[in-house]
């Protein structure tokens, strides 16, 4: 099997294709990736180490389709997921998920493949997610995707929506995961994007830190997954996809990987024995939100699979990982 992997040169895409193809001696794994973001050029490296081949090319724009071999799947991960980008940028994250999913669609029904497609937890409606703060309900895919989402979210639900017009046009299999926040080893945290690396870089350096939004206490809760446990999951719905396909799953780390971020801190205290200076800001973002875990049922019915790694190990994987590359990863956060 011939599997494309775009954004591949990113945190998810990388550590899915060197995780494939150490999984599957049978599948033909390449990477698509035009090194947008920071940090894309050391995760190339990985890549070439594992003889996976990139093919440098922006899927914003069409060129690629004709240039590109035939495949029998297509993980598209392509995208700019900072939430807070999209109110800067909207033009860019709009071509990004939205016009990139379309020509990556364009693909699919030139080569009749498969696709996967990693969507996101922002799809659902924000004033919804707002008034569970106190319920503390866990999130399944029945869940409002109302707006507001987000310049983001909407790009991602949008996206969701494409694929499934194409697969009753032209028949594309399809599987869209929403995930939650994903994170481990080779994610090169920022503030806006992939905070649970950020937060133990902050602390293995001895820098500051914010709790920003929501009175600046740092009580916002989110679930983590460790970035193994998506990759195996996404294994498992290849070897299954003839069987299980045209679905939409909730992924994220659940009930037992929830955590706030002030419990977050105590975890990167206890991993890295340093504390640092904590600022609280008050002001909280239009796209923030306060809350959110998911219902991993339909997944664990599903596929019979759940997260296996716990927060604090997903910690500790990242700490290790920064001391070994510490002197190359200055420049990354």
């Amino acid at each position: 099997m011939r599997i494309l992997i775009t954004g591949g040169c990113g945190f998810i895409g990388s550590n899915l294709a060197i995780f494939l193809k150490k999984k599957n001696k049978n599948l033909k794994i390449s990477t698509l990736d035009n090194f947008f973001r920071n940090g894309s050029k050391f995760n190339l490296k990985r890549l070439e180490k594992n003889k996976i081949r990139n093919y440098n090319y922006d899927i914003k724009k069409t060129k690629f389709l004709k240039k590109l071999p035939k495949y029998d799947l297509i993980l598209h991960c392509a995208a700019e997921p900072a939430i807070e980008v999209s109110k800067k940028n909207l033009i860019e994250v709009f071509n990004i998920n939205l016009i990139g999913t379309l020509n990556i669609l364009q693909k699919c029904a030139i080569d009749k493949s498969k696709i996967i497609f990693l969507s996101s937890s922002r799809v659902y409606s924000i004033n919804e997610l707002l008034k569970l703060s106190k319920k503390k309900e866990y999130i399944n895919e029945k869940f409002s995707t109302e707006h507001p989402n987000s310049i983001y979210g909407f790009s991602k639900k949008s996206s969701e929506q494409l694929i499934k017009e194409y697969s009753f046009l032209y028949k594309i299999k399809y599987i869209i995961n929403r995930l939650a926040v994903i994170s481990g080893p080779w994610q090169y945290g920022k503030q806006e994007q992939g905070f649970v690396s950020l937060w133990v870089w902050r602390h293995l350096n001895n820098l500051k830190l914010n709790y920003i939004g929501f009175g600046g206490k740092g009580e916002q809760i989110r679930d983590v997954m460790h970035i193994n446990d998506l990759c195996d999951l996404v294994n498992l719905q290849i070897k299954k996809f003839n069987k299980i396909n045209n679905i939409v799953l909730n992924l994220g780390g659940g009930p037992k990987n929830a955590i706030s971020l002030k419990k977050l801190t105590k975890i990167c205290q206890d991993t890295t024995n340093r504390r640092v200076v904590i600022k609280g800001i008050r002001k909280t973002s239009i796209y923030d939100i306060p809350y959110y875990v998911t219902n991993l049922k339909k997944v664990k019915n599903t596929y019979n699979w759940q997260p296996k790694i716990r927060i604090k190990q997903i910690v500790n994987d990242i700490y290790k990982w920064m001391i070994l590359y510490r002197k190359n990863l200055i420049n990354y956060f």
